[in-house]
Parts: structure tokens; C-alpha cells; sequence
């Protein structure tokens, strides 16, 4: 008995889809990023030797850590006061829906420079503040100028206005909830607290996160404003520093801009493990971390010499 003949599709060889434009594109793409590394380090305009001598300059750090001062604050406050404004906007109470909408829309609308530089010229307006009976009489008053120095007035501006980023951030992400998580929860007998803390927000922060790490990004970049109310940040570093060394300012302008992208790529990261923590409800396999994916990488190579 002959064998049967065998089927033209199993014996016809696997020929991978070719991908031409693909080649291009990165073809091109990697041309245009050696002509960019090429024109930053040979362009003598850059002098980099001078941003190696500013760098780590003594006055550059402090600049630097008033900086991640007034953003950290800034931060902690704004979020907390946005995460009031998100409830007050979720409440069933019309009062409390009326005051947060107003409150998201008057400084959402208002720019972070002109908020700044009111609150800078806001002891003209009140030379003092006081403690009492509104149109009675009044307890206890304050001098405005010893309640608000630079560094008050440049975190009350910041918070001011993050919050109401922030409560829309969080009312968002509230609101991505599905409804019948609620209902469940309610089924099972949970309180609304618990409801909120075991159900709600976990699932809410995956929303909340990626958008809110974005309003800390520029939040860090809108601290720069703060130099505007008189407040040496980095940003106002470097600009006295370019007053004072007009032959350096390009290099000094470096140096702002790396330490920010440096403290915005740690940011970045930071968010990273966080959206991938948050994320292990709503995937069933968590993607590797990217050093998982290099020593995965590096292990496989090894392997394949071994038995090559």
C-alpha cells in the first residue's frame, strides 16, 4: 500500500511577514538621534565643562532642595484639600456640590502666576487678619507680614491651585467605579467606610494614579514660578547665577533642566511600580519590571552559549 502523499500546506516552509518600513523607520530614527547626540556634544555653545562646574555647586543644591520642599508640601496639602473638594463635589448636600464647583472653577480658571503674585501683594490688601464674630467684634488679630513670608506664600499659591486639579483627579477616579461594585459591596453588608477603603479605592486608584503622578510632574516644573514672589528655588538659582555670570547662562540653564528631568523621571519610576501594584486586581499575569526583563534577557543569552 503507497503511502499517502503529503499535504502541500503541512510541508510548505514558514516564510516570517517581512516588515520593510519598519527597518526604515528605525533606519531614520536612529540617524536623527546620532546627529542630535552628535550636535550636543561637539557644539562648543554648550560649554560643558562649565555645566559640570555648576552642577553640584552648593548653592544650585540648596535651590534644589527648597524646591522639593515647596513641592512636597505643596503636594501633601493640595491633595488632601482635593480629596475634600472631590467628596464635597460627590455629596448629595447642594451646598457643598455648589462651594467645591466654584472653588475647582475659580482657580482652575485663574493662572498660577497671577495667583502667586496676588498672594504676594495680599498684605497690601489686609495689613492684618483677625479672629471673631463676622460684622462683630474681633478677638485676636495678626499681622499679615508675620503670617506670610515667601516660602508660606509660595505653598499656599501651589496648594491652592493643585487642589483643584487634584479634586477633579479624584473625583474621576471615584466615579470609574462601576456601580455594581457598590451594589455588591452593599449586599455583602459592608459600611460604607469599608465599602469605600476595600472596594472603592483600590479600584479608583488605578485611575487616580497615572493622572495625578502627571499633576505632581507639573507641579514640579510650576514651582519654578515661586521665583516670581522672591523665593530662591532652583529655577531662581540659576537665574541669579546668570545675572551674576552672563557668559554662563546657557550652561546654568543645563543645569536646571537636567536636575528637573531627573527629578521628574524619578517621579516616573516611582509611578511605574505603583500603577503595576494596583494593577494585579485587574490583570491576571502582572508584565515584568523592566530589570526582570533584562535579567530574564541576560539569563536566556547564557543559556543559549551553554548549549550552542
Amino acid at each position: 500500500m503507497a503511502p499517502p502523499e503529503p499535504d502541500p500546506l503541512v510541508t510548505q516552509p514558514v516564510v516570517q511577514l517581512r516588515h520593510p518600513w519598519r527597518w526604515v523607520a528605525t533606519v531614520v530614527v536612529a540617524v536623527l538621534t546620532a546627529q542630535v547626540v552628535n550636535g550636543l556634544v561637539t557644539n562648543p555653545f554648550f560649554q560643558w565643562d562649565r555645566f559640570a562646574h555648576w552642577f553640584a555647586q552648593a548653592s544650585i543644591l540648596d535651590g534644589l532642595l527648597l524646591t522639593l520642599q515647596v513641592t512636597a508640601y505643596s503636594a501633601v496639602l493640595g491633595l488632601a484639600g482635593g480629596i475634600v473638594l472631590a467628596l464635597m463635589r460627590l455629596s448629595p448636600n447642594p451646598l457643598l456640590q455648589a462651594v467645591s464647583w466654584t472653588y475647582i472653577w475659580l482657580f482652575r480658571s485663574i493662572p498660577l502666576i497671577v495667583l502667586l503674585i496676588f498672594l504676594f501683594n495680599f498684605s497690601a490688601l489686609y495689613p492684618e487678619l483677625g479672629l471673631g464674630i463676622p460684622f462683630g467684634p474681633v478677638f485676636t488679630s495678626f499681622a499679615t507680614t508675620d503670617l506670610l513670608g515667601y516660602t508660606v506664600i509660595a505653598v499656599i499659591g501651589l496648594s491652592l491651585n493643585e487642589a483643584a486639579y487634584a479634586a477633579e483627579v479624584v473625583r474621576a477616579g471615584i466615579a470609574s467605579v462601576d456601580q455594581g461594585q457598590h451594589e455588591a459591596a452593599t449586599a455583602l453588608g459592608l459600611s460604607r467606610t469599608r465599602q469605600f477603603r476595600r472596594i472603592v479605592l483600590p479600584q479608583a486608584l488605578r485611575t487616580i494614579v497615572p493622572a495625578y503622578v502627571n499633576q505632581l510632574i507639573g507641579l514640579i516644573k510650576a514651582s519654578s514660578l515661586v521665583f516670581y514672589v522672591s523665593l530662591l528655588d532652583l529655577f531662581g538659582v540659576v537665574q541669579s547665577m546668570s545675572s551674576t555670570f552672563p557668559g554662563d547662562i546657557v550652561p546654568l540653564l543645563l543645569v536646571a533642566t537636567v536636575w528637573y528631568v531627573i527629578l521628574t523621571s524619578i517621579l516616573s519610576v516611582v509611578q511605574y511600580y505603583v500603577e503595576r501594584y494596583y494593577a494585579r486586581g485587574a490583570l491576571r499575569t502582572v508584565p515584568p519590571t523592566p530589570w526582570q526583563k533584562l535579567r530574564r534577557g541576560v539569563t536566556n543569552l547564557v543559556v543559549n552559549r551553554r548549549f550552542s
